[in-house]
């Protein structure tokens, strides 16, 4: 299902796929974030997601023109999480919702892994 936005001029339809990319952009810019994550099903290892695969690190889902948006990532060592989430929550939330106008219901956030270099 696709996001739509209904304007004086006519419909605007927006695809999972654009919101993903937004939120997953916005999220690998945040403080503490090393990236998104990804499951291999298979074999239950946890995959670092960079560039043009960030989105699938991210579920979106769509219910009466409202974002519900699941973001898997890995942070870093040495970081306190809950404030990674926090400043999170708060980033992707205002990006999605400033970007396409559309409003964000819920950030639920996974932490797969952590990071050390």
């Amino acid at each position: 299902m696709s996001g739509r936005l209904m304007t004086e001029y006519g419909e605007v339809i927006i695809d999972n796929e654009v919101i993903a990319r937004i939120a997953g952009l916005s999220a690998v810019e945040c403080y503490g974030v090393v990236g998104m994550a990804s499951i291999n099903v298979t074999d239950g290892l946890v995959q670092l997601l960079l560039g043009e695969s960030l989105t699938k690190g991210i579920k979106v889902n769509l219910e009466d023109n409202k974002v519900t948006l699941d973001l898997h990532i890995i942070v870093e060592y040495g970081t306190k999480i809950s404030a990674i989430a926090d400043n999170l929550i708060s980033t992707v939330k205002y990006r999605v919702e400033d970007m396409i106008g559309i409003d964000v219901e819920k950030v639920n956030i996974f932490v797969e892994g952590v990071r050390v270099d």
